[in-house]
Parts: structure tokens; sequence; C-alpha cells
């Protein structure tokens, strides 16, 4: 009986040592399949070598606490039938790395199409509980994971965009819609086109040139500035200067200026000298490089770091006193904020503005001067196309000098100031390469060269691309430094210029058409000109609606060579007032800029009584 017992144990702990071994071999199948919720569940040593990590390109990263991550170790296979739940949804995805945070975020997956049902089941998951936002703004197309897709790199509108393979699953792009292998339905997975950004799709409402002159008459009657909490003495400076301005003796010549540049050569002239001998800026210290008090005096965006560079050397207008400002400038750099915060594809801004709120919250709880007239007097410049979003609601009062100046997004005209885009190649010689042929040497009707940013250029292109001599307008030049001079010759040998839109409503082709002596043709809805509130725009370009591109060549024809004459010289006479200088000049950019800022100001002031 005793040797029967001990057959039954060894046979017990056989059996035992076979489940326990089935066991195991399930718990390892079932790691291997599933996904090891946050970084405590599971063993990262058993993931591949080739994973992919995307800490360093999503925006959340920078907003939140550790975040948590998901792995999916499964191949792309699967159908629709198996995203009954979250796992079945991240069987289907593949290999691939992404940051996790909170729950509940249902409403936003249906809002961008995800199915109902399944939208409640992944969002209430709270171990698959990741960010939606953080999911789309990635931008990772997973029906076309295996091919090459586009990269394009929202740091820049008018640089070529590149493309990368799959093994690189960071430039890939998402776009979930409905009725794709997200929907319940049991209908296979279907690659569908991503959904367009606003930038690529034309305004829901348009503003043209003739109803924002009607804007700015209505403005300079009523304003729309904060009422301050208590007036100051320099409050009644400036309202004494509106009234000089309002009647300046009237000036029908001046040797160093144009009359017909100007809404009013007489107004602009004594607003002029008033800045000159009252205005008086405080520029805040706080803040810190490289966001703040470093300007870029090159590329794209040298406008708003050629603005900050000669301010801040200022010994006439600065003063070290606040007491004594008549305005206050805010000096950080949209480009840096942007180079310094912004997380590369991640499609998120929500840090950046965040940054500038803060800087206001501290010069606002430190200071008495913003509080007094809610920002009033106080400004920014700005050339980044970003800048109307992040200096949004915390600076809604500031006079903004931003070089998007989109009345769409926010821009009001006769407080706000449109910057010039100048597009600076050396900043030991800002006017490189100036200057072009005279009339009679200008084979070329019109010119165009770029890339195919925003909607606006592809029609511009469908209807004259290839299809008349006198019109020449291409797609974006080859690299080089051939293709750089042959577009800058290109300009200085054309009549016009034709500067569309890209991705936003500015274009530094506008500088550069009055830099090269071709007449700028301006095709962007919304778009309010540089220095709008004080030059005559008729006098020197062509502003045309974009639904006239199909008539285009007709409009230019029908310019009679009179008037073009006209225009061309008065190209070559507003030339000096888009003009950077390391020691500004008198009617120079700089000068024109703060005086755009200090004209809008006295015009917009309030005073309590």
């Amino acid at each position: 009986m005793f040797q029967y017992f001990d057959e039954l144990c060894h046979m017990g702990n056989r059996r035992l040592l076979f489940l326990l071994a089935v066991l195991a071999v399930n718990y390892l199948l079932f790691q291997s399949i599933l996904v090891p919720y946050g970084s405590g569940n599971a063993s990262w040593s058993s993931a591949p070598e080739n994973y992919e990590l995307l800490h360093d390109k999503v925006s959340f990263l920078s907003l939140h606490s550790t975040p948590k991550y998901f792995t999916i170790w499964n191949p792309l296979a699967g159908n629709a039938s198996e995203f009954s739940n979250s796992s079945g949804f991240i069987a289907m995805l593949g290999k691939v790395h992404i940051p996790i945070f909170g729950k509940n975020d249902s409403l936003e997956l249906e809002s961008v199409g995800f199915n109902k049902s399944f939208a409640a089941v992944l969002a209430k998951d709270s171990k698959v509980g990741f960010s939606v936002k953080q999911f789309l703004e990635t931008k990772r197309d997973i029906s076309t994971i295996s091919q090459l897709v586009e990269n394009k790199n929202m740091d820049s509108r008018d640089t070529s965009q590149g493309t990368t393979s799959s093994a690189n699953l960071t430039s890939l792009e998402i776009s979930p819609q409905k009725n794709d292998f997200f929907s319940s339905d049991n209908s296979a997975a279907a690659s569908t086109p991503r959904k367009k950004m606003k930038c690529d799709m034309p305004p829901k409402s348009r503003t043209l040139i003739q109803e924002m002159n009607h804007i700015l008459l209505r403005r300079r009657v009523s304003s729309r500035a904060m009422r301050p909490r208590w007036s100051t003495k320099l409050d009644l400076e400036v309202l004494a200067a509106r009234l000089e301005i309002e009647h300046a003796p009237i000036v029908t010549y001046d040797k160093e200026l144009y009359a017909p540049l100007f809404r009013n050569l007489s107004m602009f002239k004594r607003s002029y000298e008033l800045m000159e001998r009252i205005l008086k800026v405080y520029i805040y210290k706080d803040g810190n490089k490289p966001i703040f008090h470093q300007p870029i005096l090159k590329g794209l965006y040298a406008s708003e770091g050629w603005f900050m560079k000669l301010m801040e050397e200022n010994k006439h207008f600065v003063v070290k006193d606040p007491a004594k400002a008549h305005l206050f400038y805010m000096p950080f750099s949209s480009r840096m904020l942007e180079y310094s915060l912004y997380v590369r594809n991640s499609h998120n801004r929500t840090n950046l503005r965040r940054y500038l709120k803060d800087y206001t919250d501290k010069i606002s709880a430190k200071y008495h001067y913003f509080n007094r007239t809610g920002g009033a007097d106080h400004f920014l410049v700005a050339c980044h196309d970003w800048a109307p979003y992040e200096t949004r609601h915390h600076m809604e009062y500031c006079i903004k000098a931003l070089c998007n100046a989109d009345v769409t997004q926010g821009f009001k005209i006769g407080r706000d100031v449109s910057l010039p885009e100048t597009y600076v190649r050396s900043a030991r010689n800002p006017q490189r390469d100036l200057g072009g042929r005279p009339p009679h040497q200008r084979p070329i009707l019109a010119f165009y060269a770029g890339n195919m940013h925003g909607y606006l250029r592809p029609i511009l292109l469908k209807h004259w691309k290839d299809r008349d001599p006198d019109m020449k307008i291409f797609g974006p030049l080859p690299p080089g430094v051939a293709s750089k001079m042959s577009y800058i010759q290109h300009m200085k040998n054309s009549k016009y210029c034709i500067c569309p839109k890209g991705y936003e409503v500015n274009s530094p082709r506008v500088v550069e058409a009055i830099f090269y002596e071709c007449v700028p043709v301006i095709i962007s809805d919304n778009f309010v000109p540089p220095f709008f509130e004080v030059l005559n725009w008729d006098a020197f370009s062509v502003i045309l609606a974009e639904k006239d591109i199909p008539n285009l060549k007709h409009i230019l024809l029908s310019v009679p060579k009179e008037k073009y004459l006209k225009l061309q010289l008065g190209v070559r006479r507003v030339q000096k007032h888009f003009f950077w200088h390391a020691k500004p000049l008198k009617y120079d950019l700089f000068h024109m800029t703060l005086h755009s800022v200090w004209h809008n100001r006295v015009f917009q002031i309030k005073v309590r009584r």
C-alpha cells in the first residue's frame, strides 16, 4: 500500500509540474501577444531591439509629468471584426511605441470619426487611456505604414518637403476617418485620405482690400482699445499728439518722401515728427534667452530679430524708467519660441502659448503698467506664422506687429501693424543684390516660382504653368546657387512679380519684388499689406482677389503703360521704407515699424475723465 501511495504522489507531482509548465507557457504567450501596460507590468528586456520610441517627438511630454507607454508587437494583420475592444485595436496596430496619459477622451475620439462604441471602450479603459490629441497629432497613418510618405516640416513654409521610409515611424502620418477600419462594421480595412489642414483649404470668409479701407476709417472714428483704470499725463500727451496729427499743416511736396506712396502725406509727416520728438519706450528686462533678448538676423523671420536688436540698442526712444514711457515693448522672438519649445511634427502649440501667458502673468504681477490698460499701451513684434495663436487672449489688447496679418486670425486693422516679411540672406549686408532692369528692358510680363504650399499656388500653376510664354509661372526651382540667381534674375527681368499666399496670407515675395524693382501682384484674400495705416499700396502694387487668377494675364495687360511706369516708379521710391540698416536711418524699416505702432496707439488711445 505504501508503494502504491508513493506512486500516486509521484504521478501528482508530474501532473502539477505539467500544469505549472502549461500556465507558464500561456503566461509568456499572453505577455508576448498583448500589451505590457506601463513600465512595471512586463519586462522591457523582452522587447525587440528596433522598437520605435517617440519620447522626443510628442508635445504632450513637454506638458505633463513622466508618461507611461504601451508597445505593440503584433504585425499589421487583422480585420475590422478584431476591433470590438481595445485589445483588438492594439493587436492591429503593429510594432509602435506610443505615450499614454489619462482617459475619458471618448467625445474627442468620436469627433474625429472613431466609432462611438469603440471610442468609449478605448477611452474609458484605464489601461489604454492614452491621449487622443496625442494619437492624432503625431499624424501616423496606420493604413500606409509600409509605404513611403511625405513628412511635412511645420517649421518652415518655403523649404522643400522630405520623404522617409516605413522604417522611420516617427515621420508617418495618422488620419483616422469615418468608415475605415476603426468602424464597428465588418468591412475590410481601407486607407482614406488624411483630413486637410486649415492652411490647405480656402477661408470661409474673405475680406478684400476695399473692405479693409472701410474698416480702417471706422476704427479711426471708434477706438476698440480698453479704457485705462486711471489716466496719466503721458496719456494726455498722446491725446494731444492726435489732435496735432488730425490738424497737420498741408504738405504737397517733400524732398525725402514721395507723396503718392502715402494715404495722407501731411498726417504721416506730422505723426513721424511727433514720434521723434516725444515718444518714449520701456523695454521689459524680464525673460531669459534664447526666447527673449536674442534676435535672429537672417532667414525668413529676420524682421522680428532686426527690430529687437535695433530697439534694444536705441538710446533716443528707450527709457530706463517705465513711469516715463508711452509704450512698453515685450522683446520675445516667436521664431526662437518655436525653435526652443515646439516638438517637431507634434502639431501641438499649446505649450508655446502657455509660455507667453506665463510671461504676461509675470510682468502684470510684477509691474502695474500692463494691468492699467489691459496691455493697450504694450506692443510686440513677431514674424512667425504661429504668433497670432500664441498671443491670443492674454495679449489680446496689445498692439501686435505681425507678419501673418490675417483678419481671419484676429488681426485688428487700425490697432495691429502688418510687419513686412523680409528674407535676409546676409546679416552684414541686408541690401545685397538690390535693383533691377529699367521698365523697357523687362521682357517678362509676370513671374512666379516657389513651393506648392497651401491651396492657392496649385491653382495658379494649374491655370498658367507652361500655358503662355509671357507668363513665367513655375513650381519649386531645383536647390542650389544657380537656381537662386535664376530666381533673382527672373524678378529683375519681369514687369510684375506674382506674390500668392502660401500656408498663410503673407509672403516674403512682396518685399523681394520691391527690392528687385518688380511691381508686386499680391494675391491673398484677408491679407493686410504692410504699414496699411499709412501707405497707399495702389501707388506701387496690384492687389487682386484670389478668384481673379484665371484672368491674371488679361488684368495685367489691361494696365496702361503710363500707369505701369508710375507703379514701377513707386516701387523704386518705396524701397527705402523696407530696408534694415545696422544703424537705423530716417524713414527706414525700423522707424516705419515703430511709427506704425506709435500711430495706431495715437488713434486708439482712450482716457478716463
